[in-house]
C-alpha cells in the first residue's frame, strides 16, 4: 500500500510540474509573452523617439521650415502645382 501511495503522489506532483499554473507549459507561455511584450516595447519606444524628434523640429527655437510646410499643407489639405501626393495605408501623406 505504501509504494502505491508514493507512486500516486509522485504522479500527482509530476503532472502539476508540467501542467500546473506554475508548471513548465505555463513557464514557456509566459516566456513567449515576455518576448512579444519586449518586441512591442521596442517598437513603441522607436515610435515615441520619432514623434519626439518631429515635435522638437516644431519648437519655436528650432523651427524646421520643411516640416512646418509639410504640416501646414497636411492640415490645410493643399498641394503645390506639379506635386504628387502618395498616401500611406492609413490615408496619411508620406
Amino acid at each position: 500500500m505504501g509504494p502505491l501511495i508514493g507512486l500516486t503522489l509522485a504522479c500527482y506532483f509530476a503532472y502539476h510540474l508540467v501542467e500546473g499554473d506554475r508548471g513548465l507549459i505555463a513557464w514557456v507561455r509566459l516566456t513567449q509573452q515576455i518576448r512579444a511584450a519586449k518586441v512591442e516595447q521596442a517598437r513603441v519606444h522607436e515610435e515615441r523617439l520619432e514623434a519626439a524628434h518631429r515635435v522638437s523640429l516644431l519648437r519655436p527655437e528650432h523651427l524646421d521650415p520643411d516640416l512646418l510646410d509639410e504640416q501646414a499643407r497636411a492640415a490645410l489639405n493643399l498641394i503645390g502645382p506639379g506635386e504628387v501626393v502618395i498616401l500611406n495605408n492609413d490615408g496619411q501623406p508620406k
